[in-house]
């Protein structure tokens, strides 16, 4: 179909999020016309809700084996070349105020609209179009270059960047439309699934974690040979917290979890040794010295504890030992996209090429950021990644 108002620029880049404005600016800088054609009213939606609304806009730790990828050697060349400190330094040099949390963690002392406002600068800057409201209905290749359309209205260009996202947070505008056009170019997938999401239980396991809705602790959470030190939360559909979120990008249905409820101590030395000292405090007390007191009285009870060490048998300490230090679950599933982070899977990598993201089947044509198969751990690497793969892509587009 011909478009009644056809226009032209260098570089037509879909999503104007933190990798598709990093991918303009860098672009821009080489002296392309560059435009970006963004669906929401505004950019860079998704980092303004980042972080608790003030951006965990790095990891100082961003390292390959931080990222999860059917095709693990694909982000190192990119990651190298544009590092933690490379960011930060244009952070600091804007004059954003920012602080360290744990693990590397960076996040701005006021607002993650700081960050946007930078990009947004950063684009107008270097003559960067940022076209909003602007839902991209398709794209097509030509003899020279690409068609995309918009509405009645299409881009003509040399270079197409497909820089839109997954479908995580559907209520901020994300949909599986890069995938759409990675599947009209011959691009494969890798089946999408929710990633840094809550999981959530049924039955008897449900109604004892709704009962402890809340309550958060420090634990070790495994998912095959994958585990991680952080806190978990209970949560009335489940699990949540940082440790969950991070395993929930390990785990496929029907695996099961592994959890240490007090990773820091050995129970059953320490319990042995009260009950042969005629320890005359309760097991409940003596738990909840170790687990939050709402989850020793609820342990104590599914296990059917005496409330005295001299009455606590080799068998229901050794049960005691096994629910704290080795708690298996199976989760019945995860809230899903819906309140996933991110989204693990996407466009193969195989596909592309690792310096410079573009297409091998489709000259001028790039996949950058949370669209491809690389998903990065909780704490500020998926946004380290957005930036490393737009920098790689802008420096050649």
């Amino acid at each position: 179909m011909t478009c009644p108002q056809t226009n032209s620029c260098d570089v037509v880049i879909i999503g104007a999020g933190a990798a598709g404005m990093m991918c303009a600016i860098e672009a821009g800088r080489r002296g392309r016309k560059v435009v970006l054609l963004e669906k929401a009213k505004l950019p860079g939606r998704k980092i303004r809700i980042s972080g608790g609304g003030r951006c965990n806009f790095t990891n100082l730790n961003a390292r390959p084996e931080h990222y999860l990828s059917n095709n693990p050697r694909f982000c190192i060349s990119a990651l190298s070349r544009y590092s933690p400190q490379d960011f930060l330094d244009w952070v600091q040099s804007k004059g954003i105020a920012f602080h360290e949390k744990t693990l590397g963690q960076l996040f701005c002392d006021g607002s993650a609209q700081q960050i946007v406002d930078m990009l947004v600068d950063g684009c107008a800057e270097v003559g960067v179009k940022i076209i909003c409201d602007a839902e991209v209905t398709g794209a097509r290749k030509l003899e020279q270059g690409f068609e995309t359309r918009c509405g009645e209205e299409c881009w003509q260009s040399e270079a197409l960047v497909v820089a839109c996202g997954g479908p995580s947070i559907p209520k901020m505008g994300a949909t599986r439309f890069g995938y759409g056009l990675a599947n009209h170019f011959g691009l494969a997938l890798i089946e999408p699934r929710a990633g840094l999401v809550p999981l959530v239980f049924k039955g008897a396991l449900l109604k004892s974690m709704a009962a402890l809705s809340g309550l958060s602790l420090p634990v070790n959470i495994r998912c095959g040979k994958t585990e991680f030190n952080d806190d978990l939360l209970f949560t009335h559909r489940g699990l949540s917290g940082p440790a969950v979120l991070q395993i929930s990008s390990f785990w496929t249905e029907g695996e099961s979890l592994l959890l240490n409820l007090c990773p820091s101590a050995d129970l059953h030395r320490e319990f042995s040794e009260l009950r042969q000292n005629g320890s005359k405090q309760t097991l409940e007390n003596a738990l909840a010295k170790r687990l939050p007191k709402r989850l020793a009285a609820t342990i104590c009870a599914e296990l059917s504890l005496p409330q005295r060490f001299a009455e606590l048998s080799k068998v229901k300490l050794s049960a005691l030992d096994e629910r704290v230090h080795r708690w298996r679950i199976i989760p019945s599933g995860s809230e899903g996209m819906r309140t996933a982070e991110v989204t693990v899977g996407g466009v193969d990598t195989r596909s592309l090429s690792p310096t410079t993201f573009e297409t091998k089947a489709v000259a001028g044509l790039y996949f950058i950021g949370e669209v491809i198969d690389v998903t990065g751990h909780l704490g500020g690497y998926n946004f380290q990644w957005a930036w490393a793969s737009g920098h790689a892509c802008g420096q050649v587009v």
